[in-house]
């Protein structure tokens, strides 16, 4: 067993910071000894109680460390090796073997609702009482994570692993989604519904492509600005203004080509597609609690528009990963400009900070 701290959800909306202990690697399984993790809105929904997770339990999935101990089986990393941490998959399914892995056939058993390794025992221990961990492969709200080897993304040795924490989940997403999924042309308009950090990588996605616009609409002043500094051409503030008008006015009453819905709500969905063009794809991503619907009009989609879903990015985090750490070392991706850093006893800052739109992105620091 190795000693360790952790955040612990001990129900909704109460979370506690505890000793722990952390069992050794299982087959397929890496310890890994945590620098950082970013906190996502992912996150704050299974806090709030909206995503089913066993509790008392360790959530956090944008780990990033050192790995300490290897499991059997284990050959993609060794102890010392600097990675980052993302998602689980199979690795064995259609999805998983066409590059395809956040729609594995077993995605959601293996990052959202388990709790628990695959073979049932329990990883982490409080006073030797289980305590269900296991999110997205590695539970990484403590100075450990038991991880899946397909969850790690190894990095260069000297690699800056605060600042690249985020890339496992929200900056991947954000990014993937517009770059793989809404793959922008230069007579595209782009909408980003949410300034956050799933939002704002997507606005740095897309910037690369250079569309004719993109637009970014949120309700927070500062991450307007933000979003302009890092690539929107025209800004929306939801709070103030009629966001389908403005709409209308900068596209000239054709609407928009390429939108994604960051924040989850279906009211900014229904205006989303609402406002999307003669062919127009809304792409929506989010953790609104399960059963939440978009009302729809079958009259007003009659034109060829699209509602789409999206998970992950649609990545290939060993993929896209690397690439994205490319881009920020050539300042292409500027992490820095998100994040805020905070230790893991002030995790209810963050997360505070956070949901009142003061934080785009907490690094937690250990």
């Amino acid at each position: 067993m190795t000693a360790g701290r952790a955040a612990i959800i001990e129900a909704p909306e109460r979370i506690v910071v505890a000793d722990v202990e952390y069992a050794d690697p299982g087959p397929g399984e890496v310890l890994v000894r945590l620098t950082a993790t970013g906190l996502c809105h992912t996150d704050l929904g299974v806090l709030a109680g909206g995503i089913p997770f066993p509790t008392p339990g360790i959530i956090g999935h944008e780990g990033a460390g050192r790995v300490e101990k290897v499991g059997p089986g284990v050959t993609a990393v060794a102890p010392g090796d600097a990675v980052l941490l993302s998602f689980t998959s199979c690795g064995a399914c259609d999805s998983c073997v066409s590059a395809h892995p956040a729609y594995c056939d077993t995605w959601l058993p293996r990052n959202l609702l388990g709790g628990i390794r695959p073979e049932g025992s329990a990883g982490v221990t409080r006073g030797g009482e289980p305590v269900a961990a296991h999110f997205f492969g590695q539970s990484s709200f403590g100075t450990y994570a038991i991880a899946d080897e397909r969850s790690l993304v190894p990095v260069a040795d000297d690699a800056d692993l605060t600042v690249l924490a985020p890339l496992g989940c929200g900056v991947l997403t954000g990014f993937g989604s517009m770059w793989n999924v809404l793959d922008p042309g230069p007579a595209d308009v782009v909408a980003v519904y949410g300034a956050g950090a799933v939002g704002l990588s997507a606005i740095m996605a897309a910037a690369m492509r250079e569309p004719a616009r993109i637009i970014a609409i949120d309700r927070v002043a500062a991450r307007l600005d933000l979003a302009r500094e890092l690539g929107a051409t025209d800004t929306v503030d939801a709070s103030s203004e009629d966001v389908a008008a403005r709409l209308a006015a900068l596209t000239g009453g054709r609407g928009v080509t390429l939108t994604f819905d960051t924040t989850g709500h279906p009211g900014v969905a229904r205006t989303a597609l609402d406002a999307a063009a003669v062919c127009g794809t809304v792409l929506v991503c989010g953790a609104p609690p399960p059963g939440t619907e978009i009302a729809v009009d079958i009259q007003g989609i009659l034109t060829g528009k699209v509602l789409r879903g999206v998970t992950m990015g649609d990545t290939e985090p060993r993929d896209l990963i690397p690439r994205l750490v490319a881009l920020h070392a050539e300042g292409r991706l500027p992490l820095e400009k998100l994040e805020k850093r905070y230790a893991l006893d002030d995790i209810a800052s963050a997360i505070d900070d956070m949901h009142n739109g003061r934080t785009v992105k907490p690094v937690i620091v250990y």
